[in-house]
């Protein structure tokens, strides 16, 4: 037996698919932390800027991913083809239009966030359809646990995003941002790597039913909501700095913002897991609380040791990763990366209901998401004032969170000690 056959034997799906997750969060941090040594705190500001305008889009993106996850699991079929051609459509014709929108902004946006050019926003506009149908393929992949397709689809996009953009920076002799928008959308088409369309048909005949049509609505309707309220929380403080702030002070953020996250990203891993898990057990009438236990301890403890290490290392952190330029933001490393493992955690409870159905997390993170961009808008007289109204913000969005798990727990145990009397009286 080959080495890599016995690895493949002692090493599950999922397991591969973590650690080629933790591969992708490596690779994403080596090509940020490359931008900022290379391009200065002012102008990684704008390279910063259109990553995160990627992850503003992904809520449109992740909708479209989970929503195929999900069915996947649920619908067979011709119920299953019907949705997967329906997901597909839908992505590409709102990818169309969400691209036409960004292009006819993009003076604006340069307005907005004081960029040097509008370039870099009709580059990046011409990837978001890509990037639509590029997230169905990976829900469809994550709904039917072919973790190792969804593995090779990440590592595709980030190490040819890394790649080009620095080759077309060293080649090419045009504005940094607009080169790094080039290298975003190409690394797109990469991303597309592995599309499997052999087993997709198309039974013209064939409907939704009634039930299953509903069923879908709700789920992307609210799933968009959630994700909304997600990127709002996760990106408003970046977007919102690039606005307030003049452009080192930005660099210098988005920085900072990069290195508290690793909590986050991780965290993102364990989301890409649980949802198809806790759906399939509930579908098979199992206990799902198992699942939440597990991932929010392991998000808590590795939440902690990150923490920790940020509140004692801070400028050797800083230093190893960008260099001394970006020492100023070494005092708020450990704030900031409190406030991200507040918003980790109960992201972890948040994606449990969401997967159940259960929707008024979904308002919960929509509230404090909207109280967060207030509060940064009122309070932004300094970076650390920034830092600190997301802690108090995540802190509360993590207290409701619990006291509705709380509840949710009381009340189910209750239903059940009602409904076994009558179960002994049936009998």
């Amino acid at each position: 037996m080959t080495v890599y056959k016995l690895v493949r034997k002692k090493i599950s799906s999922e397991q591969i698919f973590m650690l080629s997750v933790l591969l992708v969060n490596g690779g994403n941090y080596l090509y940020n932390l490359l931008l900022g040594r290379l391009l200065g705190p002012a102008v990684f500001a704008e390279a910063a800027l259109l990553v995160t305008l990627l992850l503003v889009l992904s809520f449109v993106g992740m909708t479209f991913q989970l929503a195929s996850a999900k069915f996947a699991v649920l619908l067979e079929d011709t119920q299953w083809a019907r949705f997967r051609f329906k997901i597909y459509k839908g992505a590409l014709l709102g990818g169309c239009v969400a691209m036409l929108l960004l292009i006819m902004l993009a003076s604006s946006l340069q307005d907005l966030f004081l960029t040097r050019s509008s370039n870099m926003f009709i580059v990046f506009a011409i990837g978001i359809p890509i990037y639509f149908v590029m997230s169905v393929n990976r829900g469809i992949y994550q709904g039917k646990l072919a973790f190792n397709k969804l593995a090779t689809t990440y590592q595709t996009e980030m190490w040819s995003r890394l790649g080009i953009t620095l080759l077309l920076l060293w080649a090419l002799p045009f504005d940094p941002a607009t080169i790094v928008a080039l290298g975003i959308l190409i690394s797109l088409f990469f991303g597309m790597l592995p599309t499997d369309l052999k087993n997709f048909r198309f039974d013209r005949a064939a409907r939704l039913t009634t039930a299953n049509t509903k069923l879908v609505s709700t789920f992307i309707v609210l799933t968009a909501c959630y994700e909304g309220t997600q990127i709002i929380i996760n990106n408003s403080d970046i977007l919102m700095v690039k606005h307030y702030f003049e452009a080192t002070q930005a660099g210098l953020y988005a920085s900072l913002a990069l290195i508290g996250r690793v909590v986050y990203f991780i965290a993102w891993m364990f989301v890409m897991i649980l949802l198809p898990t806790v759906v399939q057990r509930k579908k098979d009438g199992l206990s799902t609380a198992p699942v939440l236990f597990k991932y929010v301890l392991i998000i808590g403890v590795l939440s902690t040791i990150i923490v920790t290490a940020c509140w004692l290392f801070p400028e050797l952190i800083v230093q190893l990763m960008f260099g001394e330029d970006y020492l100023a933001i070494s005092s708020l490393l450990w704030k900031y990366a409190t406030a991200t493992s507040l918003f980790a955690i109960s992201n972890i409870f948040a994606y449990y209901y969401l997967s159940l159905d259960h929707y008024v997390p979904v308002i919960i993170s929509g509230i404090l998401g909207f109280s967060q961009i207030a509060l940064i808008a009122l309070y932004h007289d300094s970076l650390e004032q920034v830092v600190v109204v997301q802690i108090i913000a995540m802190a509360i969005l993590l207290l409701f969170q619990l006291v509705y798990f709380v509840y949710k727990n009381n009340k189910n145990k209750k239903e059940l000690l009602k409904a076994e009397p009558n179960l002994i009286q049936n009998n």
